[in-house]
């Protein structure tokens, strides 16, 4: 099936049953269905191919979500561009994936200004919440007035590209992983079996939909979920939203779920109509995940996936949860779960082999789920399929009950607040500086983060400098996302025989103590 496929299923359940819903507008699923068809026919008849890479880069919105839908109606690829990367990132992703038309936000003027000189590939600009400020670039609404409101039916593959999601580089360089429909459909498939559905569902998007939760939403589409949109995180309306909207389904990352704990006014609300509440990009506290069971009630959802096996290679269900308590099951809450239906997750050694469980390895995965392949890389497309598996990067280990446990990660890679940092990008900004004669970007322990980066920096004899001015270098250059959270200075840094900064020994001074490594 293609993806859009599954959303014409939600509509054919109930059309008139509120599909978006922001600030702004509420749309029923009949009324975004016809939408889709206009921008989808409007793209097509602007040039836009069967697989080619069409972009949205805005806040969470309801027109961002149409526009979306647009691009598979039309057949085209969709290519998710964070709005909280810098313009430089985005304009790279949006270069490399070859975009041809992009649907933006007026909010990002400013950084589209960058893509018209950088991404010579854009043909294509269309403003979708106003006319745009470049004469020529049209306001959506005008630019799909007169486009036909009938369904394009494009036909695709299987195998046909769906979607290109950005997954990071050992160089901080962002690379596209390929998703086909079968990845979505496999992905679709792996949700439904782990997290069945019982009334029709009501869905909380609040993280960027670039990211895990327009994942769940375009999932949840398929049940006829409405889709109740917040441009932002803020717990209090998080909460109030919930309660007031009869919230079934949300995902967060667990920095913003401790927020959420740490409200003062958390247990003054109605959460009772929660049936999954999903987290996942980063570790999580298991006693901060003891504090959601008590405050959320049983409902509470782990998985485990990345950009090239997306979302949920493993999944810790609601039912797995109910060990609180009981000392001979308790530890699997430090777990993310049992492989999926449609998924097989193996530990493998460095040779190819296959680990007995308890035995530590990488963890590798295969099945319809992961990527076609990183789009136009194909020596990173071959080193990850090493022995006709897919490697996460991450090091693990499965249980005699085929829990998986995820302890260290074999790269370099820090995932703070759920976002992917790559340490190298941050220190050639660092080693930019002049007093700086070295420095290695680590992440340590943090309650908040699960994560946080930290600059360790040898200066140069004589030299001075100061964490703010380091902190504030990284920030004008890489944006708060990639910032370190701090930085200290040693007189100087561990290194091995060849002279290699020996980032291994720096990590364990603190994490030594910790009962994790990631």
């Amino acid at each position: 099936m293609r993806i859009i496929d599954f959303f014409d299923r939600g509509v054919s359940l109930d059309p008139d049953r509120a599909c978006l819903k922001d600030a702004s507008v509420t749309h029923s699923y009949g009324e975004v269905q016809k939408r889709s068809y206009r921008i989808g026919n409007a793209l097509i008849a602007g040039g836009l191919k069967p697989e080619h890479m069409a972009a949205v880069y805005s806040p969470n919105c309801a027109v961002a979500f149409e526009c979306l839908l647009g691009i598979l109606r039309a057949g085209g690829a969709w290519v998710p561009v964070n709005a909280r990367n810098v313009a430089a990132e985005n304009a790279y992703i949006l270069d490399n994936c070859d975009v041809e038309v992009l649907f933006y936000h007026s909010e990002f003027e400013a950084s589209v200004a960058l893509f018209r000189k950088e991404c010579p590939k854009i043909r294509q600009y269309v403003c979708i919440d106003k006319p745009g400020a470049v004469a020529g670039t049209p306001f959506v609404e005008d630019w799909i007035a007169n486009a036909p409101e009938t369904d394009p039916d494009v036909p695709a593959t299987r195998d046909a590209t769906a979607s290109i999601f950005s997954s990071g580089g050992t160089t901080g360089r962002p690379k596209g992983t390929q998703w086909s429909h079968l990845t979505w459909e496999t992905m679709i498939a792996n949700f439904y079996s782990s997290l069945p559905i019982g009334k029709p569902p009501v869905h909380l998007v609040i993280a960027p939909m670039t990211h895990a939760a327009g994942g769940v939403a375009m999932m949840l589409m398929a049940a006829g979920a409405t889709h109740v949109i917040l441009p932002h995180f803020d717990a209090e309306h998080v909460m109030h939203a919930i309660e007031k909207e009869g919230v079934t389904h949300l995902f967060l990352p667990p920095t913003a779920i401790y927020v959420l704990l740490a409200h003062p006014d958390v247990r003054k609300h109605d959460y009772s109509s929660l049936e999954a509440f999903i987290y996942a990009a980063a570790p999580m506290s298991v006693e901060k995940l003891k504090q959601c069971l008590d405050v959320f009630g049983p409902v509470m959802a782990q998985t485990f996936g990345q950009a090239e096996a997306p979302m949920l290679c493993t999944c810790l269900t609601p039912k797995d949860h109910l060990v609180l308590g009981n000392p001979k099951l308790e530890h699997r809450l430090a777990s993310c779960g049992r492989p999926t239906m449609f998924t097989s997750v193996g530990i493998m050694d460095d040779d190819g082999k296959l680990m007995p469980p308890g035995e530590r390895g990488e963890i590798v995965v295969r099945g319809n789920l992961v990527m076609l392949r990183y789009y136009k890389n194909p020596e990173a497309t071959a080193e990850a399929s090493a022995f006709g598996w897919h490697h996460t990067g991450d090091i693990g280990y499965l249980d005699e009950d085929g829990f998986l446990y995820i302890v260290d990660r074999k790269k370099d890679m820090i995932i703070s607040g759920g976002f992917n940092v790559y340490p190298s990008e941050i220190e050639q900004v660092i080693w930019g500086h002049p007093a700086v004669q070295d420095c290695a970007v680590i992440g340590v322990p943090d309650e908040k983060w699960g994560e946080a980066v930290k600059a360790v920096i040898e200066l140069k004899p004589g030299a001075k400098a100061t964490e703010a001015e380091i902190l504030k270098l990284c920030k004008d250059t890489l944006g708060s996302v990639k910032c370190p959270k701090s930085a200290e200075f040693w007189d100087a840094l561990p290194r091995s025989p060849v002279g290699k900064v020996r980032k291994k020994d720096i990590r364990e001074t603190f994490w030594k103590d910790q009962k994790r490594a990631i």
